[in-house]
């Protein structure tokens, strides 16, 4: 059976997503994903799910090829060969394609006439580096009215390359995924590691697992040539997410640092903010590492103690942990903050209303019983007593 782009229609919705969840699953995408299905759930929105990765590779590189020969995007785009396509039969208010790289931006091919459609349009593009932007494929983003990106490097090169306004756009997550059931319930796992790791850090956990009845979750394979991104590929995003919620609720503590903190030639004094801190936050897991160093992550994650300082190669993480766990009146506090701030400032809802009033689009009444549940799991953080 040939794959083929299908347009899923949704209740009601004026919205129209365009996912690449089925021809790009790396694990570090289902974030994004997940803000995908929070869209459907609130808006009802119709979602595009491109596929047939080859015609849609071939066709990249043959526009590339043209636009770099005759510097005529015109032109590029009439020799390209068309990939699998939909063709849309109504309108919208709203066409928000959700992009985690930028070098898959050519699936926008997978939706000709796309503009005629959409009474207002925006992109997200959810980590792209400010010296690797592919310009061939930013100057697609000319029909948009904005852009967003999730890392603050390269919003001001995506703006000047795409001659469009841009806006840093920070991570968040499913909070009402993530958040505990109760913040006193049982967290079995004493420290979580997962992703890009220090062997210094992770060789002293091991020693405290050895010695003593400690349970330390960490990862076992790594399933790409790079071993310091310890990337893997996902059949089915959102089961992948319930799993990690799963996990991150049961953790006592977790290692949240910097966005790619053991690859210095990535950051050469950019920090960015990875994911891994809004969903330690969300969990109500105490987070140990290192946190950006710029002043959006002292805005965004301002309660005291939302991350405790400990250098990536920490070998004596076991006296910070001793520390900690001496004053479990600090402890509760901590998570009782994280998730309230989770709450009322990092789900994904609150990223879709900063789109929202950006570009002029206004919320609907379907907002409103999710809005409701973040107020009520807000509110058990803060009156639920120790």
């Amino acid at each position: 059976m040939t794959s083929a782009t299908q347009l899923i229609p949704g209740p009601i919705g004026d919205v129209l997503l365009l996912s690449t969840r089925r021809i790009e699953d790396l694990v570090a995408y289902c974030g994004p994903y997940e803000f995908e299905d929070v869209v459907v759930e609130v808006t009802g929105a119709d979602l595009v799910k491109v596929d047939d990765r080859h015609a849609l590779e071939f066709a990249r590189r043959v526009y590339k090829w043209v636009s770099h020969t005759t510097r005529s995007r015109r032109l590029a785009r009439l020799v390209a060969p068309p990939p699998s396509t939909v063709r849309l039969t109504r309108d919208y208010a709203l066409f928000l394609p959700v992009f985690c790289s930028p070098y898959h931006l050519y699936a926008l091919a997978a939706i000709p006439g796309w503009r005629k459609h959409c009474r207002k349009a925006a992109c997200i593009i959810t980590e792209a580096w400010s010296d690797q932007l592919p310009e061939y494929l930013l100057e697609q983003l000319a029909d948009f009215d904005h852009i967003f990106v999730c890392t603050q490097n390269a919003v001001h090169q995506v703006a000047k390359l795409c001659g469009r306004p841009a806006t840093y756009l920070p991570f968040a997550v499913n909070v009402l995924r993530f958040a505990p059931a109760a913040l006193a319930g049982p967290r079995c796992i004493d420290v979580c590691n997962i992703g890009r790791r220090s062997d210094v850090t992770h060789r002293a956990l091991l020693d405290i697992a050895r010695d003593s009845r400690f349970f330390y979750y960490y990862d076992t394979v790594a399933a790409s040539a790079d071993k310091k991104q310890r990337t893997f590929r996902v059949d089915v995003p959102s089961e992948h997410r319930a799993l990690l919620a799963s996990l991150m609720r049961r953790s006592r503590y977790f290692l949240a640092n910097r966005g790619r903190v053991n690859e210095p030639k990535y950051l050469a004094g950019r920090d960015e903010i990875s994911a891994r801190f809004y969903e330690g936050a969300a969990a109500g897991a105490i987070m140990l590492g290192e946190a950006p160093r710029n002043e959006e992550f002292r805005r965004q994650f301002d309660w005291p103690d939302a991350v405790i300082h400990m250098p990536f190669h920490s070998g004596d993480i076991r006296d910070l942990l001793g520390q900690l766990d001496a004053n479990p009146d600090r402890q509760e506090r901590i998570r009782r903050d994280s998730v309230f701030n989770s709450c009322t400032r990092h789900d994904w809802m609150h990223r879709l209303e900063q789109i929202f009033e950006t570009v002029g689009v206004r919320p609907d009444s379907r907002f409103v019983p999710r809005r409701e549940a973040l107020e009520d799991v807000a509110r058990t953080a803060r009156a639920e007593p120790a």
